[in-house]
């Protein structure tokens, strides 16, 4: 099933007008559901998505580290109720000669994952794909196979074309035949969306802005996926509306299957277990996407069954110091390193300050370590604030190994203000790889005590971030390409810190809650 043309203009993957720069400072483009189109420029976009994701991600965790009340363990997860909506699913892969055969193969990956979490069958969800290059080739129709399994075989059999980039002939071709109900397309009812995904890495060869304004008037709702040098403007031209819901960016293909999990959830469909009575909860039912958590009233914990509660005494809450670990390298640029301040500043807005209550000490690394302020210099809210915003941005190399070192040596000294007996949370913030040796300071961090968690963006080693988050690893240790996640990582901590402390002294998430909404969805907006 291939479309040729008459010829083709020479590949259009250049440098020049798109977005990512190289990776900086020696680093290896190794990072990795849903990394915004404004994550690629620091421009007043970029800054909305940073906001997004270390403001709920910090925010989220110091408030509940510091705010006082009463709560239990944290509620989980008990029922699950999710089903994919029945969907049209034509995936629009790219497969030229930019793509190398091993990228090629992480894009089957991607696609196969996606696949594995559908419901697949003639009345629920049907698949198709279409690969393309200078002509485009259909792999196999929404017709053709009916089961999970098939579609996974077929998708491994998929072979790349290795020529130019017709994105805008492969569109025209999803219009005309992939969602056609000759190729098992069911467009004529009206309970089936039709959906498609394009991924490429590169500027096409043709005109997209039009055929894609035909193919969304057609119903069909378009997400684009971008990697490495791709042109951004293009991947806005094919999307659906709103774009920060259809347009995607992951640095290289070894990262694209991170985006599996976006789309699983956008083809879910959520039953709301607690409004429906299906549920066991004794006081609170808190609904989940497909599923549902028990929780308690204020003054009481949660048993360890998950559906009962008792009755807490009242504590006041704990002391904490607590140590940010801020990357200041030149990869972070600026504009972004702006928005890192302004990030600590909302939380510290949120933090009971104090001698008694948290104490919030500064340090930024680059090439070289400097401490901004240490625990303790500043008694108030609005001196630390104050502090943070003179702070300037160092903008060389990334030693991390070092930075690591001098927290465990310095920061958490009783000569810069750590008050023995209280707990200590060490925070690394990083975007890139280490240019030194990490693992001896990390390892003499967590046998000090001290609670790491890791939190990697973009260019960050995910290899990195385990060494450096305490145990058990999974729950200390973060990454994402998609700086709209940080939310859900945000509340992951919460629950993490939450159930390390004594259930009736942990911080009050139930009083909590809808404050760390509201501040999230500010600077979401």
């Amino acid at each position: 099933s291939l479309v040729p043309l008459p010829s083709s203009p020479p590949s259009a993957h250049t440098c020049q007008g798109l977005a990512p720069s190289l990776p900086e400072e020696g680093q290896v483009n190794t990072s990795g559901p849903r990394l915004p189109l404004s994550t690629l420029h620091p421009t007043s976009s970029s800054c909305t998505a940073m906001d997004r994701i270390f403001s709920a991600l910090l925010l989220s965790l110091l408030l509940l580290l510091q705010s006082s009340g009463a709560f239990g363990a944290p509620p989980q997860p008990r029922g699950t109720l999710c089903r994919t909506k029945p969907t049209d699913l034509v995936f629009i892969i790219d497969s030229s000669r930019s793509v190398r055969p091993h990228e090629f193969e992480k894009i089957k990956v991607f696609v196969s994952r996606v696949i594995e979490g559908l419901d697949v069958g003639p009345n629920s969800t049907r698949v198709g794909v279409i690969n393309y290059a200078s002509a485009v080739k259909n792999e196999f129709s929404l017709k053709t196979h009916h089961t999970k399994a098939g579609l996974l075989q077929a998708v491994r059999r998929i072979e790349p074309l290795s020529t130019g980039t017709m994105t805008g002939l492969a569109i025209q071709f999803a219009i005309t035949r992939a969602f056609s109900d000759s190729e098992g397309g069911r467009g004529r009812a009206p309970n089936f969306k039709k959906v498609a995904i394009v991924v490429t890495d590169g500027r096409p060869q043709d005109g997209v802005k039009d055929v894609a304004a035909r193919a969304r008037a057609a119903g069909i709702e378009i997400f684009a996926i971008g990697v490495g040098r791709v042109d951004m403007h293009t991947l806005k031209q094919m999307a659906s509306e709103p774009l920060d819901d259809h347009v995607d960016y992951v640095e290289s293909y070894s990262v694209i299957e991170k985006l599996t999990q976006k789309f699983q959830e956008a083809f879910c469909v959520v039953s709301d277990l607690c409004a429906t009575g299906d549920h066991d909860c004794e006081q609170v039912c808190v609904s989940t996407p497909g599923a549902y958590r028990c929780a308690c009233k204020e003054g009481f914990t949660l048993n360890s069954d998950g559906k009962t509660c008792s009755a807490c005494s009242g504590g006041l809450g704990s002391a904490l110091d607590l140590v940010f670990l801020i990357d200041g390298s030149k990869s972070v640029r600026p504009e972004n390193f702006e928005l890192v301040k302004k990030f600590i500043n909302q939380i510290v807005d949120s933090l009971e300050v104090s001698d008694k209550q948290a104490q919030v000490g500064l340090v930024q690394y680059s090439s070289s370590v400097r401490q901004e302020f240490p625990l303790g210099q500043f008694k108030n809210k609005k001196d630390i604030k104050a502090a943070v915003k003179k702070m300037s941005y160092m903008e060389k190399g990334t030693m991390t190994g070092q930075a690591l070192k001098y927290l465990v040596d310095s920061s958490f000294s009783i000569i810069n203000g750590a008050r023995p007996g209280v707990p200590k949370v060490g925070i690394v913030f990083t975007d890139g790889r280490s240019q030194d040796y990490i693992t001896d300071a990390a390892k003499k961090a967590k046998d000090s005590g001290f609670s790491m968690f890791a939190v990697g963006v973009g260019n960050a080693v995910e290899d990195e971030l385990r060494e450096i988050a305490s145990e058990p690893v999974a729950e200390h240790y973060f990454y994402t390409a998609d700086f709209r996640t940080i939310s859900k990582i945000g509340k992951k901590l919460q629950m993490k810190i939450c159930v390390e402390e004594d259930p009736c002294e942990c911080k009050s998430i139930v009083k909590f809650q809808t404050k760390v909404e509201e501040l999230i969805n500010s600077l979401q907006q």
